[in-house]
């Protein structure tokens, strides 16, 4: 019924924000294409909302980058162009090379021991893609956590869900996987030896790889 989600009463003010939430994953695991046009009344319709809520977590998700908004013709999937992506992987470049400089240079043992586990689980995740994404992504996670700049982490949040839009993900790329694999492990022993240097450089090299890597993916 209007105003509910899965047929749970809702305070209207937390609604827009489930709503949300549900258009999130959906995005995110593609079951609404990047380039695609957003239903509203279809989406309202088979989440039992009226469009108050649906417009207001249209809002949020514009705000995040993941839909925009077009002038008379209403809200699309966001489609990330070649140079959004290299934008992208320069400011990721930037903000994760310094991250792990930081962390070289002021992590406990204790967390560089963590961080040397979850790259274990990197290791272990081949061949598996997905499983792979997942581990990668949290080893990244926790090296800004650690790092505990609360803007920086931020900002990557948002530009790494943004990514995920992106066709032409560069672990995509045959053998990729291997090559990223082998650049986390320079990257870990650069962390344990507490080599800032060594760190910034080779997560720059790391992201530029990357980068390449979508491109020649294109």
């Amino acid at each position: 019924m209007p105003g509910s989600l899965d047929h749970a009463p809702l305070a209207a003010s937390a609604l827009y924000e489930q709503v949300a939430d549900r258009l999130r994953q959906q995005i995110l695991a593609r079951e609404l294409e990047p380039g695609s046009w957003i239903d509203e009344l279809k989406l309202c319709a088979e989440l039992g909302i009226s469009r108050t809520p649906m417009r207001e977590a249209l809002k949020v998700l514009a705000a995040e980058g993941l839909v925009t908004m077009k002038l008379r013709r209403g809200a699309y999937v966001t489609e990330m162009s070649e140079r959004d992506v290299r934008e992208a992987y320069q400011l990721l470049s930037l903000l994760e090379s310094d991250a792990a400089a930081e962390v070289a240079n002021r992590a406990s043992d204790a967390e560089l021991t963590e961080l040397s586990e979850l790259h274990r689980a990197l290791e272990e995740a081949l061949p598996d893609r997905d499983a792979f994404f997942a581990a990668n992504e949290r080893f990244h996670l926790r090296v800004l956590e650690i790092d505990g700049n609360r803007w920086r982490l931020q900002i990557v949040g948002d530009l790494r869900r943004l990514m995920k839009l992106n066709r032409h993900h560069s672990l995509f790329r045959e053998g990729r996987l291997a090559e990223s694999l082998d650049e986390h492990r320079a990257i870990v022993g650069a962390l344990l030896a507490r080599d800032a240097q060594a760190c910034r450089q080779l997560v720059t090299a790391h992201f530029c790889n990357g980068l390449n890597a979508t491109q020649t993916a294109l």
